[in-house]
């Protein structure tokens, strides 16, 4: 039976003690240590599949595209346009999902011969996905061909305006599909509502970088059973594999089965340095270290992310695909100047919706929905999941103006976001909506916001109420039990993030005898020590305002016990361990 405990910030934490007779059998199976194979047991890795998770490859885990439905329509309409020589546009959206995807697709037709054009749509003027001005210009150009990444899905009215102009679109996309589909030359997405089951259950999770990898390897493959690498040379399409690494994580897709050795694999390509933009990038933003999927999510992925939000849209793909240093340099610099306007427009955004929710009482609802005028759509989606992450329940925040609201949503475990925006535009509630189960995007008019709230707590509000926060707990170690030693080997466990969290543990019994605010004072140095005298360095962040902050001073004479992970720091050169504050329960 699980042990559970009840954390100050309201979370269960629920810690399994694992299987002995398993735990024993995967260490001497797979030679590992004992703290390794209690994390696999609880993960519930079975013997078998040890060595693939611990070393996942592409050998192993890569299907035939074509088990996609659609693939092979998608592959037989781009070798029309290439033995043609048609003009081919990649159409993205202004998130890194489809700033990695288009860039994939840039350089894979750059290094097969058959440069293609890339176009962003401005979220400010154009908003998300599909819209006909856009295509009916590109058609104009002319141009034969689109290739749509990471939207489309249900872009019904301007795809069958693209159709009508004689303009081709393949779609390659992940977000959730309704049962009519648009007018497509391909509709290629594992979430498509008939598609057939696939051998690998995970593929449903892919992000559209994913998906845009998959058809370059069923497009490869059919070119070199053509016959057109004879006289040039075959791309090594493990290359891209970065640009996947990073739309995987920062979309927030679980990193299990091929999306974990997309992500694998792609860290060690990073790791080369060889994508021109991606390696200035990580110099702008101080990533000198091996990169790893924090790195992407925390530090890449948030640059990239910064021109589609508050700056221009086209940035991100264009820094992911050049070729060019000084180029390179000059769009990395831009991004970084937007990332900080963007985290100046965060704190003013979150700071008016804080307000709202205690004025208006809406925590007192399963779901969260804030509104504001003028509020800068770029910023909503991640104001949306910081109020998630605080309330622990579905956060929606849009921004109005005038009559009509920019939404975007975050979800919770087991309240799934993206099925009910499609319905809410059934109804006729959302202009607009769409996106997959932890996330959502949309459009409200102001005389419908209201109905449209009724509709969430009714249609996801018995969800959110059962969806209870918790705390996976992996261990229980004392301070002494934290080695570097022990952070070498749970690097093993990575890469970590949705789907495969960064290892937890309980520090029992401990008093922090030392606190005190750094930054911008929202984070905390602290210093904990336990019955035996031992003592570790505690790092608390972002925890202004919420109880973690209060507990603090209490923890400086009561005995608590503690949720952390654990961090080589290497500041100044030299190893030593941190741990990172997650939880505490007195």
């Amino acid at each position: 039976m699980p042990t559970t405990k009840t954390s100050i910030t309201g979370k269960s934490w629920i810690y399994n003690e694992p299987d002995a007779r398993q735990v024993l059998m995967l260490i001497q199976r797979h030679n590992i240590s004992d703290i390794l194979a209690r994390i696999l047991v609880n993960r519930q890795i079975a013997s078998d599949d040890v060595e693939s998770y611990l070393n996942p490859t592409l050998r192993h885990f890569l299907p035939d595209p074509n088990h996609l439905i659609d693939m092979e329509k998608a592959v037989a309409r781009t070798l029309v346009a290439l033995n043609q020589k048609q003009s081919i546009v990649v159409y993205g959206d202004y998130d890194v999902d489809g700033a990695t995807s288009s860039a994939v697709l840039r350089r894979y037709f750059e290094l097969i011969g058959h440069p293609i054009g890339v176009y962003i749509p401005d979220r400010i003027d154009e908003g998300y996905g599909a819209n006909s001005e856009a295509l009916l210009m590109l058609r104009a150009k002319p141009t034969d061909l689109i290739l749509m990444v990471d939207c489309g899905t249900t872009a019904f009215d301007p795809l069958a305006t693209a159709a009508e102009a004689g303009l081709d679109v393949i779609v390659l996309d992940h977000h959730t599909a309704e049962t009519t589909l648009p007018i497509t030359a391909a509709l290629v997405n594992p979430n498509r509502l008939d598609q057939p089951p696939l051998p690998r259950d995970e593929m449903r999770f892919l992000c559209a970088a994913g998906v845009a990898y998959m058809f370059v390897v069923a497009l490869n493959r059919s070119l070199r059973k053509n016959g057109y690498f004879v006289d040039k040379p075959e791309p090594d399409l493990k290359q891209l594999l970065d640009l996947v690494a990073l739309g995987t994580v920062c979309d927030v897709m679980p990193l299990i089965g091929l999306n974990r050795a997309f992500v694998r694999q792609g860290l060690k390509i990073m790791a080369t340095r060889s994508n021109i933009g991606l390696s200035t990038l990580a110099d702008i933003a101080k990533v000198s270290e091996k990169p790893s999927a924090y790195h992407l999510g925390f530090a890449l992925g948030p640059r990239v992310n910064a021109g589609g939000r508050v700056g221009d849209a086209m940035l991100g793909s264009h820094l992911l695909s050049t070729g060019d240093d000084l180029l390179a340099k000059q769009i990395a610099s831009r991004l970084d100047s937007y990332n900080e306007e963007r985290q100046g427009i965060e704190r003013f955004v979150l700071e008016q919706a804080l307000n709202q929710i205690e004025l208006k009482n809406l925590n007192e609802h399963p779901i969260l929905l804030i509104s504001g005028e003028g509020w800068h759509p770029g910023v909503i989606g991640i104001v949306a999941s910081r109020l998630k992450e605080r309330f622990h329940k579905p956060a929606m925040v849009v921004a109005f103006d005038e009559n009509i609201g920019k939404g975007s949503g975050r979800s919770v475990a087991g309240v799934i976001m993206g099925e009910a925006m499609i319905k809410a535009v059934q109804l006729g509630l959302l202009a607009k909506g769409g996106g997959h189960a932890m996330a959502a995007g949309f459009t409200v008019m102001r005389d419908q916001y209201d109905a449209f709230y009724t509709f969430l707590n009714a249609e996801l509000g018995d969800k959110a109420r059962s969806s209870l926060p918790t705390l996976i707990i992996d261990s229980s170690i004392s301070i002494g039990g934290a080695t570097l030693a022990m952070i070498t080997e749970l690097q093993t466990l990575e890469p970590f993030g949705a789907g495969n969290p960064q290892p937890r543990f309980i520090i029992k019994n401990v008093t922090m005898p030392y606190a005190e605010p750094i930054g911008d004072g929202s984070h905390f140095r602290c210093r904990i020590q336990d019955e035996t005298g031992a003592v570790a360095k505690l790092m608390a962040f972002r925890v202004t305002g919420t109880p973690v902050e209060a507990a603090l001073k209490r923890a400086r004479t009561e005995m608590f016990d503690v949720a952390v992970t654990l961090k080589n720091d290497t500041f100044g050169g030299r190893n030593s361990i941190t741990l990172m504050l997650e939880d505490m329960a007195f």
